[in-house]
């Protein structure tokens, strides 16, 4: 395949700015498009029970809609507390349309009452690519940690503003980009799925 351009089955900019700033470093000449950069697309519903299967069903429909290599993540905060809740309800958690203000208060809310000892979480991502042809791999990445009693930070978007990583004092929204890449459980399935993209984009 002589054409290096990777299709992120996304339209959120924060996860298409992290994975161009993971990626193209480690694979050469790659382009990474998101959705917006591909015109009229129809974004499957995400009716899967798990990452795995919401990011392979994102990845695919958008390898049949453009014909080029896809990549899409599905990923969420799993809290201890919660049963592991909001898990791949996590972007919806507070409700439609989808808002990380109000998911973050909403999780707050729910977590009132749990002292700082169980308000263990972590976040997972599985990473889904999809050949035109039909290949298709999955990784996965995880970030374990804990949830703050209040957002802290200005960087990162989603729950990191209240995600404080294992062997850390401050949120993800707190650490720079380059150190939150190299401890994030997208930067982490990314990195597991580079040597399959080397492998096939050539």
């Amino acid at each position: 395949m002589s054409d290096r351009t990777v299709v992120l089955a996304s339209h959120n900019q924060g996860k298409l700015v992290e994975l161009r700033r993971i990626l193209e470093p480690q694979v050469g000449g790659v382009k990474v498009l998101g959705l917006d950069d591909i015109g009229d697309f129809e974004e499957p519903v995400e009716d899967q029970p798990t990452f795995e299967g919401n990011a392979l069903l994102k990845a695919r429909a958008a390898a049949v809609a453009t014909g080029l290599p896809s990549l899409a993540d599905d990923s969420g905060l799993c809290v201890d507390a919660l049963n592991g809740m909001p898990g791949v309800l996590s972007a919806r958690w507070g409700g439609r349309p989808k808002s990380d203000e109000r998911n973050n208060a909403l999780l707050l809310d729910q977590l009132a009452d749990v002292p700082d000892e169980r308000r263990t979480a972590q976040f997972r991502c599985a990473m889904a690519l999809v050949l035109p042809g039909g290949a298709e791999v999955v990784e996965l990445g995880v970030m374990p940690g804990r949830v703050q009693r209040g957002p802290t930070g200005d960087g990162g978007f989603g729950y990191d503003p209240l995600f404080v990583a294992e062997g850390y004092e401050v949120s993800t929204a707190e650490l720079s980009a380059s150190d939150k890449d190299a401890i994030s459980h997208r930067g982490r399935a990314l990195r597991a799925m580079v040597p399959h993209l080397v492998e096939l984009l050539v």
